[in-house]
């Protein structure tokens, strides 16, 4: 096996895989390699992301959509609501439709599984290592590569530039002495696929409640054409324990207290699981010859269904600014070519994790005359079609400053 790479990729999720699709596609001079402890698309936990129309430009410019789009279920329509548990009826405030591309919706609903399989194949055709089983447990820098200690032993690894993309509990950032700002918001969100008796129609909902948000996000039909969509559900902390732990009978009787009965009847279609929910925004993005990415430089509230495609906007500038500089002669790892990449991404990714901090604390909130507000606000907001035509437009990457790659363009 080859022992010297360009570029070293730590963790084989869609931001990693997708990170190794982009160079490999753009510059197939480059000696990539992508180590992930556990292997590929194994272990898939249920769990689907929004892609923005962004992301999608992406996966089609890195010839990936064709073998994600069957699985891919278009958000035509969202709305929002505002209530308490116990209330009867829960009016709508907030509703976006349309699509910012002609015939093309402005989201879509895919699960993580699928993305990783095809992205994974897709990596290994454009000649893309995938070791076996990997954790990066070390590495040393040195003036021109970077030494990698690995769990298994895979030999002396070595490569330009190592990137982490190993998550939000990232190994290599704390390797490397990167400090982040942390906030526990004392939430978890519980994560659930369910069925129901009438189809979705594409619709997503997103109904704020005093405990935090509880959104319905549509899939397509399964196997047995039973209509399926996937749940963010926020809660307490100790309150998601309980749920989580609940038998499946009473687990559906909450489910159903939120979900309502607009659906029908619902069904489990697979586990239940509880994420604790927080803020963390690295200090630093780079080092000498390291990068983060995705979760590994980031981890927002999912309020805004933004987790995703804010680690693709990752990939997507990262991608640009080592492509840009191999073809200057430059050395990719070095710190100012890097830097590049950090000015790019730091303040937009600050942004989001301001406005959803904002948002969750603002309507995770049963204080009458905030909610009023907040209710009013609202209310505005979905009056005002250009403002709301510039929230779809910025979800859907569409504003200035944006990679090439999610404009759909060649690198």
């Amino acid at each position: 096996m080859r022992t010297e790479f360009d570029v070293v990729i730590a963790g084989g999720g869609y931001v990693g895989l997708s990170l190794g699709c982009a160079l490999a596609g753009a510059n197939a001079g480059l000696r990539i390699a992508v180590a992930e402890p556990r292997p590929l698309g194994g272990s898939p936990d249920g769990r689907a992301s929004a892609i923005a129309a962004a992301g999608r430009r992406l996966f089609e410019r890195l010839d990936v959509w064709a073998d994600i789009v069957a699985d891919a279920q278009p958000i035509n329509e969202m709305i929002v609501t505002d209530s308490r548990l116990e209330d009867s009826t829960r009016p709508v405030f907030l509703t976006f439709a349309g699509a910012p591309e002609a015939g093309r919706p402005f989201a879509y609903m895919v699960p993580n599984a699928t993305m990783v399989t095809a992205l994974a194949r897709r990596a290994a055709a454009l000649g893309v290592t995938l070791l076996p089983p990997t954790r990066i447990d070390g590495f040393d820098v040195g003036p021109a590569r970077v030494t990698l200690r690995t769990v298994p032993d895979q030999g002396a690894l070595s490569t330009r530039l190592l990137v982490a993309a190993d998550g939000a509990k990232s190994r290599l950032r704390d390797l490397a002495a990167i400090r982040t700002v942390t906030w526990d918001y004392g939430q978890s969100g519980i994560v659930a696929t369910v069925t129901h008796e009438r189809p979705h129609g594409g619709r997503a909902e997103e109904h704020f409640l005093p405990a935090g948000p509880f959104a319905i996000l549509p899939l397509t039909d399964d196997a047995q054409g039973r209509h399926r969509s996937s749940l963010v559900w926020t809660e307490r902390s100790r309150q998601a324990d309980r749920i989580v732990a609940l038998d499946d009978f009473t687990f559906r009787l909450e489910l159903e207290r939120r979900f309502g009965r607009h659906l029908g009847d619902l069904g489990l279609a697979g586990p239940r699981r509880a994420f604790p929910l927080g803020l963390q925004l690295t200090r630093d993005w780079v080092k000498p010859r390291l990068a983060l990415v995705g979760d590994a430089a980031h981890a927002i509230h999912p309020i805004a269904g933004q987790g995703l495609n804010l680690g693709l906007r990752d990939v997507a500038a990262l991608a640009e600014v080592v492509v840009d500089a191999g073809r200057l002669g430059l050395d990719i790892g070095a710190l100012d070519v890097i830097e590049r990449y950090q000015a790019w991404r730091r303040f937009d990714t600050f942004e989001m994790g301001v406005v959803t901090d904002v948002l969750n604390r603002l309507f995770a909130n049963d204080f009458s005359p905030l909610r009023l507000a907040r209710d009013v606000g609202l209310g505005l907001v979905d009056r005002l079609p250009a403002l709301k035509e510039r929230f779809v437009d910025e979800a859907a990457g569409s504003g200035a400053g944006v990679p090439r790659l999610l404009l759909g363009e060649a690198l």
